[in-house]
């Protein structure tokens, strides 16, 4: 896929050519990336220490998870179950779905569930529009076959109309459950999600170029591809979320004042929620203030505009193309006792804060329409 080149990097080629350009940046992820070509550690993290030595998340997860995650979090999921990604094509990305777990788990894979933000003051991009789920009528199970002779022919992008595009707005987002039909457009996206990287690609063709028909079967029972089942295909889709005719109404999201935060100094949002699986808030601290916070696990945090310090930690966005000072991972001890946000800048500093499963019970529910 081509990159829209928003994730401030000098040079978004890769030496194999076969892998195109730099699309994704995967924060605080213990999950390795599901691609056929690359390094072994692409999608790990790395903790970066003062004398410039590093180790793996994943293996320091693994040695003292009990320590970054919390004794709780770490004995009931063993490790940490999601990552966030800034993702940033120039095309949007084919129509395709996230198994759900009862298709994940024979495999011995996960499901994933996602959700996205689109933050503000970036260029959209050419197409800031996502297809999510299809028509009510092509979930009533006499019509799910009319996708068939589009999953034969795999020639065209024209299974794309059997869905409905929205409009992406900065500021806004979706959520997206495991096995709902979806093509997200080119605004830049940060996205959270279970820490899982199945698909099964649904379009033979995006942004004028051929998609490979393999990755119709990708994370699909062997067998299944075996028969060219493309009826057991289609029990891959979850038909009442992808057929809701209220999607957009019991989906969407906005940022909601996190009341509970509002301070002199600034605020928090919270922009990820109505899952149990993850949540996430938007922080808000003005020019010369502090932000006084408390949290109830360990989170992520990207810092998104400005600069300043968390506790004792200097913090920059990645406008100097750097990227050392705008990622931490805010271990249990850390998070769950008060801890200072200093913004040091002439313009607003704007961090993401991005926590795992059931950290935080009482984000905002989406409630059913109608």
């Amino acid at each position: 896929m081509p990159a829209g080149h928003r994730l401030g990097l000098d040079d978004y080629a890769v030496e194999d050519e076969r892998r195109g350009e730099i699309c994704e940046r995967w924060l605080a992820s213990t999950t390795t990336a599901d691609n056929p070509y690359g390094p072994e550690d692409e999608g790990l993290s790395y903790i970066r220490f003062e004398d410039g030595s590093q180790i793996l998340l994943r293996d320091a997860v693994s040695a003292a998870g009990d320590l970054l995650l919390g004794k709780e979090q770490f004995e009931k999921y063993g490790g940490i179950t999601m990552f966030t990604k800034l993702f940033d094509f120039a095309a949007p990305i084919p129509f395709h779905l996230h198994q759900m777990k009862q298709h994940t788990q024979p495999l011995g894979k996960g499901p994933k569930d996602e959700a996205y933000y689109f933050p503000e003051g970036v260029p959209t991009g050419s197409f800031p529009y996502t297809f999510l789920g299809v028509h009510p009528s092509l979930a009533l199970p006499e019509n799910r076959t009319k996708l068939i002779p589009y999953l034969e022919m795999w020639e065209t992008d024209e299974i794309l109309k059997f869905s409905r595009a929205y409009k992406l707005v900065p500021g806004e987002g979706f959520l997206v459950p495991s096995g709902t039909l979806h093509a997200p457009g080119t605004a830049l996206t940060l996205e959270i999600q279970e820490a899982s990287d199945v698909f099964a690609m649904f379009q033979g063709i995006a942004g004028g170029r051929p998609i490979s028909r393999d990755l119709l079967w990708k994370d699909v029972d062997p067998m299944v591809q075996k028969r060219n089942d493309l009826l057991s295909i289609l029990d891959l889709v979850n038909w009442q979320t992808s057929g809701d005719p209220y999607f957009y109404e019991n989906y969407h999201t906005s940022a909601i004042l996190v009341d509970s935060s509002r301070q002199s100094g600034g605020e928090e949002y919270w922009i990820f929620y109505g899952s149990t699986k993850f949540s996430g808030k938007k922080c808000v601290v003005r020019p010369g203030r502090n932000l006084d916070c408390r949290e109830r696990g360990a989170f992520t945090v990207l810092v998104w505009r400005g600069e300043g310090t968390f506790s004792d930690r200097r913090i920059r966005a990645g406008a100097d193309r750097t990227h050392t000072n705008d990622e931490l991972f805010v271990c249990y001890d850390a998070a769950t006792r008060p801890h200072r946000i200093s913004n040091t800048g002439s313009g607003d500093l704007i961090l993401f804060k991005l926590f795992g499963p059931e950290v935080n019970p009482d984000t905002p529910v989406l409630s059913r329409y109608p």
